[in-house]
């Protein structure tokens, strides 16, 4: 049976409970779910449909069972794995200390991009499909690369570190 992460948006320990968000998703129909570490990462079996049909389940499942839904995007692990396996990061010329992003889209962009795009040390660097690959340079205060990312993309994304989507695929 094949194998998807949903990655949801605004999930925080203060908003959601791991174990509730793992019920809500086993009540949708989905098997072998598990939830990777604490900000809305969910791993699961299913049969083969749509991501976008799988992202709608989901996001019925938890406003059936927690009151409350959460944007929503699935990926199949097969394909997570193809881009992790690609090196995606490795013909960018980047600084030692900036860390790599992957921002996930509902939808391919329509606009052409120049890229990269820039805000100080935060730079959109490539859109593969519905990923964005972004790298940044952390700086105290509010993030930088979210402002670019969602100035450039909109809100309904999420975006998650190249670690964690790593962790999600191994899950």
């Amino acid at each position: 049976m094949p194998r998807y992460v949903a990655f949801l948006r605004g999930v925080s320990p203060m908003n959601a409970k791991m174990p509730e968000l793992k019920r809500a998703f086993e009540s949708a129909g989905f098997t072998n779910v598990k939830t990777v570490l604490s900000s809305g990462n969910v791993v699961f079996d299913s049969r083969a449909k749509s991501e976008t049909a799988l992202a709608r389940q989901a996001e019925k499942a938890m406003e059936e069972n927690l009151d409350r839904t959460f944007l929503t995007i699935v990926r199949a692990t097969k394909a997570l794995q193809e881009l992790i396996d690609a090196d995606p990061y490795g013909s960018f010329k980047l600084p030692p200390k900036s860390k790599h992003v992957i921002t996930f889209l509902r939808a391919t962009p329509t606009a052409k991009l120049t890229l990269p795009i820039k805000l100080n040390d935060a730079r959109i660097l490539a859109v593969r499909g519905q990923e964005v690959l972004v790298s940044y340079v952390p700086t105290p205060g509010s993030p930088e690369f979210m402002r670019l990312i969602e100035k450039t993309f909109g809100t309904d994304i999420t975006t998650r570190t190249l670690d964690t989507v790593k962790k999600c695929v191994a899950a």
